[in-house]
């Protein structure tokens, strides 16, 4: 038996969003800003720029999150690799060196809390059920996710998509149902959202952070020729093609 006190019931903290097994809190204030970063603290929060954190609640769902998220626990919580063989290491692995995320990712079961280190980035709650119950994401953007869901590589559908697109190989898929929580650099409130019905959309630039696993995509000249693609100035965009959902952000990943 536990109970916690001053903290979500702190008036220093908002509740932004619950979701499944996870909720999101963001602090109003730093209050232990020393004299000398005063000034620096009192435009980041006028700016936006303020601490958030995942509490996940172990009695909804089991949670899987990035490796080093955890910050504390309070009651009957275990950790586990979430292993299920020696098959499942390798695959895991070779995963986790194409996408770039950890390779092992700590499942957390058991009926307490448990809280993720606080981040500035901006952090995002879908159902996966919302996306055809399959969305495939930017790098970098998992945070966690209830362990309902499966997670798998998924290669570019042509090969000139990476090596034009300037990005890797394969992207990080997660499939099934369950509820999954993204750490964005943009906020959900800037993020634009493309419905497609057997439609394409073309951007130039990485600025897709996560698109349903229904789409194709590819790297395509801009224009029907070399020479209609020199005269738009634009060269190469990147093609999401089919049926399904795409975030978009304003700016282009890298001008974070």
């Amino acid at each position: 038996m536990y109970q916690i006190s001053n903290f979500t019931n702190n008036d220093d903290i908002k509740i932004l969003a619950k979701l499944g097994a996870f909720s999101i809190i963001e602090y109003q204030r730093d209050l232990s800003v020393m004299p000398q970063n005063a000034m620096t603290a009192y435009y980041a929060n006028a700016m936006n720029v303020r601490k958030r954190q995942v509490i996940c609640d172990l009695n909804e769902s089991n949670v899987t999150v990035q490796a080093g998220a955890m910050q504390w626990s309070v009651g009957d919580v275990n950790a586990t690799t979430g292993l299920k063989g020696v098959g499942d290491l390798f695959g895991k692995a070779i995963r986790g060196k194409a996408t770039g995320e950890s390779a092992i990712k700590p499942e957390y079961t058991g009926s307490g809390t448990l809280v993720l280190e606080p981040t500035y980035k901006h952090l995002l709650l879908l159902n996966v059920e919302d996306w055809n119950n399959s969305i495939v994401l930017e790098d970098g953007l998992f945070l966690a996710c209830e362990s309902s869901l499966s997670q798998k590589a998924v290669m570019r559908s042509t090969l000139s998509s990476a090596v034009a697109g300037g990005e890797g190989l394969f992207n990080l898929a997660v499939t099934g149902s369950g509820v999954l929580c993204l750490e964005s650099n943009c906020p959900r409130e800037e993020l634009i959202e493309i419905t497609l019905k057997d439609d394409v959309l073309k951007i130039d630039g990485n600025m897709a952070i996560a698109w349903s696993g229904s789409l194709a995509f590819t790297v395509e000249r801009s224009g029907k020729s070399l020479l209609g693609s020199a005269a738009s100035g634009e060269g190469l965009v990147n093609v999401y093609r089919g049926t399904g959902r795409v975030w978009l952000a304003p700016v282009t990943q890298g001008m974070f």
